[in-house]
């Protein structure tokens, strides 16, 4: 692993920083200062037209330097970006707290279609994805189906040159903004379970589909659970072979748990709680000078987001490399998403009983109750995307070669 940038990479460096410094919206520059990252796909259909207008500024300015989907190949209008570059700009952005463009649709949907569809498919979704007309959310999980994710029920009978979905998602994120749905539905109740799956892509607004929202604990809407009565769905919206949509999610998963901006972020999250500590202003509400144990707790939680931020590099090093990660990733993935965790309850102790002011807006509200909403809204990091528990099991049996219990 070499730490340094090349001049290359330097200068690459450099031109993302300007565009960032250059471009990026008041409204995500101070939401990044408050440690929060910009819902872009949120903003895009906001009544709010300073919301709206940032989303569209954003996309416009990623989108001149070709920059909305990094990691694309450029025939299919991404930046083709190596990854060492992709890690860069991912780096950058984290730093400032930027949003990306194109949500799921360009982090998830858009490399599995290009792995996984057809020229057909390609040519009429790709471009509205790069464009930000099109939001897409993911049709995973069911109430009964979720760290087992193959036991899925929800039924896609074919009829003729049409799919007809029968079923109920849940914890679909952005269904309420997204615009089109992927997802994985069973197609051969008779066949093993992971053998009769198929993955289909919808327009939401189909008749038939109702979605319902979600309020977590920290009062925000973010997921939804998502109904199918009777949708029908064109035959030539099947991504790959009927029947073998399993491998094809599961390639889909496999870009999600490559994410690298979780270690820059728990990295800035950390900086910012001991810049703030040093303030009159969080001298007088933090317990850090009356405590030697909270000192070494957030002592260690640096570290560790220099651990994570290593990890980061190991996974992004293989893969400059051409080597896929495997239990790397399930390593890297469940250390930062147990350390998101851990800064949120470390904050909360620090602020001792001004910890208990939800009201981000209050001036009594250290670091505008960052740790205290962090606190509630971290649960879920460590189930979504694979829980803790079945990345130890990776680990264990793909990484350290243990034998299946």
């Amino acid at each position: 692993m070499d730490w340094n940038d090349t001049p290359e990479q330097a200068a690459f460096r450099n031109e993302v920083r300007t565009l960032i410094q250059d471009r990026l919206p008041e409204r995500y520059r101070k939401s990044g200062e408050q440690g929060e990252r910009g819902g872009w796909q949120v903003d895009r259909k906001s009544d709010d037209p300073v919301a709206r207008q940032a989303a569209i500024d954003w996309a416009n300015a990623l989108a001149s330097k070709g920059w909305v989907a990094p990691h694309w190949p450029k025939e299919y209008g991404g930046a083709g970006m190596s990854p060492m570059e992709q890690f860069i700009f991912n780096q950058e952005m984290a730093t400032a707290g930027a949003p990306g463009v194109g949500g799921m649709g360009v982090q998830m949907f858009g490399p599995t279609l290009i792995v996984h569809g057809t020229e057909e498919q390609k040519a009429e979704h790709l471009p509205k994805i790069l464009s930000g007309e099109v939001a897409w959310c993911q049709g995973y999980s069911e109430p009964g189906s979720g760290s087992d994710l193959a036991s899925l029920q929800t039924r896609a009978v074919k009829d003729g040159d049409e799919y007809i979905i029968n079923g109920q998602k849940i914890w679909t994120s952005g269904a309420h903004t997204a615009d089109w749905l992927f997802g994985m539905m069973r197609t051969d109740p008779e066949a093993p379970k992971h053998r009769g799956i198929s993955f289909l892509m919808m327009d939401r607004t189909s008749p038939g589909i109702t979605v319902r929202p979600l309020i977590n604990m920290g009062w925000e809407h973010g997921f939804n659970e998502t109904f199918f009565e009777d949708v029908h769905v064109p035959a030539k919206n099947l991504v790959g072979e009927e029947n073998r949509g399993w491998y094809v999610g599961a390639s889909l998963l496999d870009f999600e748990r490559s994410n690298i901006s979780g270690a820059i972020a728990s990295r800035r999250t950390i900086n910012k709680l001991i810049e703030f500590a040093k303030t009159d202003a969080g001298k007088a509400k933090s317990r850090l000078d009356d405590s030697d144990s909270l000192r070494h707790e957030v002592a260690e939680d640096f570290i560790e987001t220099e651990v994570g931020f290593q990890y980061s590099f190991r996974i992004i090093s293989m893969q400059n490399r051409g080597i896929i990660p495997n239990y790397e990733a399930s390593t890297a993935k469940m250390f930062m998403s147990e350390l998101g965790q851990r800064l949120a309850r470390t904050g909360t102790k620090v602020f001792g009983l001004h910890a208990n002011i939800w009201d981000e807006h209050d001036e009594r509200a250290p670091m505008n109750a960052q740790f205290t909403r962090s606190y509630v809204l971290s649960v879920p990091s460590t189930i979504a995307g694979g829980t803790s528990e079945i990345q130890r099991n990776i680990i264990a049996t793909r990484g350290l070669g243990l034998p299946r219990g």
